[in-house]
Order: C-alpha cells, then sequence, then structure tokens
C-alpha cells in the first residue's frame, strides 16, 4: 500500500539553522497491518505522520501511495487526503458543531453525499465508537474521551484506506485511555490499516502486526511485537522497551506520613493505566506496615510498574536483615496479605533483605 524510501525532513529557523528530524526513513506498509510506532520524545515519530499525509512535506525522498509518488509535483493532494485519514492528539472537532455535524461535514462537503447518506452513516459510525446517545451534543460538553472517539468516527466518514493515529491518548486523563484504546482494537480487528504512534507499551504489543522503534530520525529496529518487546537485537530499543515506572518510599518509623504515601500511590496507578490495582496495593501496604513488618523500620518502600510485562510490585527493603520478617504466625495478615497478590517473593539481597508483592 505504501512504500517509504529514504525519507528526510529538515526544519529551518528564521535565523538560517537547520535542524533534521528525519534522517533516512524506509519502510514498507501492507494492506491490514497495524504498525505501532515508538519510541523517546523528539526522536521523528509525529513528524514522519505528518510527512506521510504532506501536513508537513518532507525534504527528500520519495512516498508511494498505491503505485503513484505523492511527492511529484502536481499530484493532487486532495486525493490523498481520501485515502489517508489522521486522528491527531488534541481531537480538531470542530466546536460550533453537534457530534454528527462534526462527523457529517467532510463526507457532505468532500465525497458530496447527500445530506440523509451522510447522516444515516454518521449515526451509524457513533454507534460503532458507543456515542450514538450523543449525536446532538457540542464537543464542549463532552470528556476528553469522548471527543477522541467522535474524532475517530469523523476519520472514518472518509471511508479511509489507512488511518494514521498521533498519539492518541496522549492528551486524555489517564482513565479514559481505555475508551479510546478499544475502539483502535477493534478497528484492527476488522482490518483497518493502521499506522500509530503511541506511548501506550501494551497496547502496542497487544494490537500490532509490526512495530518500529524511531531513534534519532531513523527506523533504528523493526520487527514483530514479539522480537521488538521479547528479543530487541539494538540497545537503544532494549533500554526503551525495558522501562520500569517506580516510586520510592523512605519509611523511618510509624509515625510516617502515610497520606503521601496513598496520595502518591493512588497517583501512580492512575498514570500508568493501573487504577485497578490501586486498592490491592494499599491494602498490601497496609498489612505489611501496621502489622507484618511493623518491627522492621526504617525501610524502602517502593512500587514498581513495567510496561512491557505489565507487572505491578511492591518491594519492602529492610537494610541489614538477615532472615525474612514474615512469619507463620500471623496467619490472618498473612492469608489476607496472599489474598491480594499473585505472588509473595521473600529474597535475601547484598544489603540485607527483601519481600516483593507482585499485585
Amino acid at each position: 500500500m505504501i512504500t517509504v524510501s529514504h525519507l528526510s525532513k529538515t526544519f529551518y529557523d528564521p535565523d538560517g539553522s537547520a535542524l533534521q528530524v528525519l534522517k533516512d526513513v524506509s519502510c514498507d506498509i501492507h494492506p491490514g497491518e497495524v504498525i505501532s510506532i515508538i519510541g523517546p520524545s523528539g526522536t521523528g515519530k509525529s513528524t514522519f505522520l505528518r510527512a506521510l499525509n504532506l501536513l508537513d512535506p518532507p525534504t527528500g525522498g520519495s512516498i508511494v501511495v498505491d503505485g503513484e509518488n505523492i511527492l511529484e509535483k502536481g499530484y493532487p493532494v486532495h486525493k490523498l487526503r481520501q485515502k489517508m485519514g489522521m486522528v491527531f492528539q488534541n481531537f480538531n472537532l470542530f466546536s460550533h458543531m453537534t457530534v454528527l455535524e462534526n462527523v457529517m461535514y467532510a463526507p457532505c462537503k468532500i465525497r458530496k453525499e447527500s445530506v440523509e447518506k451522510a447522516r444515516e452513516e454518521g449515526l451509524s459510525l457513533l454507534r460503532k465508537v458507543g456515542l450514538a446517545e450523543k449525536a446532538d451534543v457540542y464537543p464542549s460538553l463532552l470528556s476528553g474521551g469522548q471527543k477522541q472517539r467522535v474524532a475517530i468516527a469523523r476519520c472514518l466518514a472518509m471511508k479511509p484506506e489507512v488511518i494514521l493515529f498521533d498519539e492518541p491518548t496522549s492528551a486524555l486523563d489517564p482513565t479514559m485511555v481505555g475508551e479510546v484504546l478499544s475502539v483502535i482494537r477493534q478497528l484492527a480487528k476488522e482490518g483497518m490499516t493502521m499506522i500509530i504512534v503511541t506511548h501506550e507499551m501494551k497496547f502496542a504489543r497487544d494490537v500490532s502486526t509490526r512495530v518500529f522503534f524511531m531513534f534519532d530520525g531513523y527506523i533504528h529496529e523493526e520487527g514483530t511485537p514479539h522480537q521488538i518487546f521479547d528479543a530487541p537485537q539494538r540497545s537503544a530499543t532494549k533500554a526503551f522497551v525495558q522501562r520500569i515506572r517506580k516510586d520510592v518510599f523512605d519509611v523511618r518509623g510509624e509515625d510516617f506520613d502515610f497520606l503521601d504515601m496513598e496520595s502518591r500511590i493512588r497517583r501512580f496507578c492512575i498514570k500508568y493505566n493501573i487504577a485497578e490495582k490501586t486498592e490491592p496495593a494499599l491494602q498490601a501496604c497496609i498489612l505489611m506496615l501496621d502489622k507484618l513488618m511493623a518491627d522492621y523500620f526504617p525501610m524502602t518502600v517502593r512500587i514498581t510498574h513495567s510496561e512491557m510485562s505489565d507487572e505491578t510490585a511492591l518491594d519492602f527493603m529492610v537494610e541489614g536483615l538477615q532472615a525474612s520478617p514474615l512469619k507463620e504466625g500471623e496467619n490472618a495478615s498473612l492469608e489476607k496479605l496472599r489474598s491480594l497478590c499473585q505472588e509473595i517473593v521473600e529474597e535475601p539481597t547484598t544489603r540485607g533483605f527483601r519481600v516483593k508483592l507482585r499485585i
């Protein structure tokens, strides 16, 4: 469907200085593929998408779409726009139009469809994204997740051959991310060709047929989700995909600020889209600090979440301790702790002893 060869993009400042964002990007994209583009910020991911649909025309290379080089002089850009839809970070809905009018606008204006047909198809698409009941509502009354779902329906209304998603969840409250990703997952099941710039590693792993890791203006490594996330070949890829998020608490004694810990754990779980693990994590902390490890202050407590493995854990580390602080005599508390955790790991370290709870 799309062949990209030696694509480059350079931005020039008014003072004449240049910044090359894309350096030598080449790839093939086939019908029905779902390609996730991951990588650190500032490495050219969004610029690559904008170059593909000529929002930021490249400064070198070629892009062949359905056998035509869209960078050739005179190529009708409106023809590309009908084949290639784009969903942006910030929705870009028309605020003076209702939800349904937003979805109907392009089919009526560009495809010259009748108002009746556009209305019928628009309502069908709103049902597809779960928003038919919001058809006559204005965007200002919608949540961020609902706005993004309307933006997806509006894109689908043009019947594109491929959809480009530019970090579709980055502007959303973490609690709304799931509703947008579920719509994209459904499109993937239906065979829609999609190229998705995302920071949602678990989503990229689950939904993609291929993953591009972009670094320093290149596609640094590409492969199946298994190859990229489980067996990356390049050191930069390994460093990126094995990211572990964490928050650390220095608990000096029984009068520590538990309210601060609770607030930070709640924020941590919402931020990394693991809100369902909040209450088990907090209950486990209370059991450990008030009951099972109340005699072992000071200690370091750490909550971690791996985006690659989707594993969330609580670590309780006591320096100088020689053996596990968990005693079978406290059966009631231990049984309750086991019910909250997938696994309890008790292990010595070079500095002391650690109890790890996989939540």
